[in-house]
């Protein structure tokens, strides 16, 4: 007997992974076949699922034209007139759409503008200032040398709305054509200085009118300044899609091991599914935001002391949202995070209705006080709940009618036995 265990021990740990007896073709065989099946449903998946997050960075350079920024002539004289022509005339898909607006847009100038970029009227505004034209030809008669010509533009910016496109898409495609602009006009006033009898004077006291007439200062409205709140208006999005589908799929076991959901009444077991997950979520949710302020996340700097309960209300809507309609993938909820929706192609304009966009949106203008659009972005978050809400009473009844006809089969098969 021991002899015949000692072989049977051998055989099980000597076998090469290519032989021929029939066990070791039959583990082979099964072994091969799921990871071979394996590997094509992972296969599958990349070219299903990851396609859309690579999607979202295929033509951004291309598509940056999607965003739009505006320039307001409110000097009304020579510079305004050269700079608003300029910016107002580019016109290419690597280059932002410019629209020139009247300064009658503008009652109170560029403060009004100012607060258009806030309100994301446009993603950047160039206002030409009042007395641009004025105070250089004034500097130049003078050879005033306090003059400062950066004062003549100002570039509005609103960092905070999309920090990951600022510095890649926005600021360049804002900078560059004021420089080129700045310095053509340099070029032409120089040309206007030479003929001066005070170019001396100027060159001596104030050389800084021939070198640069006219210049730029930029204006971030609303600075990104919170490093760790990438951790929570973006990448911390992922983890909040991870823990809603870890609770509710903790959910889901804990009915199928337990045998509870064989024991309950249709509606006893659609308020457990809808009740407890919504329960733990509102737990979850309060410990995930604890977290962001626990690492000093300034959530006081719009709505007060508010704004950390906004804040969790928010997650746990979004928790709720994802938790209940498990079809809201990763990659189609990251994907329109990154960059401005405006700057991804045509079939990403899902974003605008995705819970990640609406936490993300919502997480800026609680910490960075920009445009205020709380009431959508809780609507979009109770309009996913609403539709887990009706469908999910819905597959539950169809399940329940599933399980209960087998179950019928099952005890008129035993019956005729």
């Amino acid at each position: 007997m021991e002899k015949q265990e000692q072989e049977e021990s051998e055989q099980l740990v000597h076998t090469s992974f290519w032989d021929k007896d029939p066990e070791s073709t039959g583990a082979r065989k099964a072994y091969l076949k799921i990871v071979i099946m394996g590997g094509m449903v992972v296969s599958v998946a990349i070219w299903c699922v990851l396609t859309i997050y690579w999607g979202a960075f295929w033509k951004t350079l291309s598509l940056v034209h999607g965003i739009h920024g505006c320039v307001v002539d409110f000097d009304g004289g020579d510079v305004g007139l050269t700079v608003s022509q300029y910016i107002g005339g580019i016109s290419a898909p690597d280059q932002l759409t410019w629209e020139v607006h009247p300064a009658s847009m503008y009652p109170n100038g560029p403060s009004d503008l100012a607060e258009a970029i806030v309100q994301e009227k446009c993603w950047v505004g160039i206002s030409i200032n009042p007395g641009a034209t004025t105070n250089l030809a004034l500097a130049t008669t003078e050879s005033d040398a306090t003059y400062n010509g950066s004062l003549a533009i100002t570039a509005y910016t609103n960092e905070a709305r999309n920090e990951n496109a600022y510095g890649f898409l926005i600021l360049p495609n804002v900078q560059g054509p004021i420089k080129t602009v700045v310095a053509q006009y340099a070029e032409t006033y120089v040309k206007r200085l030479s003929t001066r009898q005070n170019i001396a004077t100027i060159l001596s006291q104030a050389p800084s009118i021939v070198t640069a007439p006219i210049s730029f200062t930029v204006d971030n409205l609303r600075p990104f300044d919170i490093a760790v709140a990438t951790a929570v208006d973006f990448v911390g999005l992922i983890y909040l899609l991870i823990l809603s589908f870890f609770i509710s799929g903790q959910h889901f076991n804990a009915r199928l091991i337990s045998g509870i959901q064989h024991r309950l009444k249709l509606r006893s077991i659609l308020i457990l599914r809808i009740v407890a997950p919504i329960c733990t979520y509102f737990f979850i949710s309060l410990m995930y935001s604890v977290l962001s302020l626990a690492y000093l996340v300034p959530f006081d700097r719009t709505f007060g002391k508010a704004g950390f309960v906004i804040y969790w209300m928010m997650n746990f809507c979004a928790m709720t949202a994802l938790g209940l309609a498990l079809e809201c993938v990763l990659s189609a909820n990251v994907s329109v995070s990154f960059y401005p929706i405006e700057a991804l192609p045509g079939i990403f304009r899902y974003g605008y209705a995705s819970p990640f966009y609406n936490v993300s949106r919502a997480v800026r203008t609680i910490l960075f006080n920009t445009k205020n659009d709380l009431a959508l972005n809780f609507g979009v978050q109770l309009a996913w709940i609403g539709v887990s809400l009706v469908t999910l009473p819905l597959v539950q009844f169809l399940i329940r009618r599933r399980d209960v006809a087998a179950w019928n089969q099952e005890q008129e098969a035993k019956r005729l036995v």
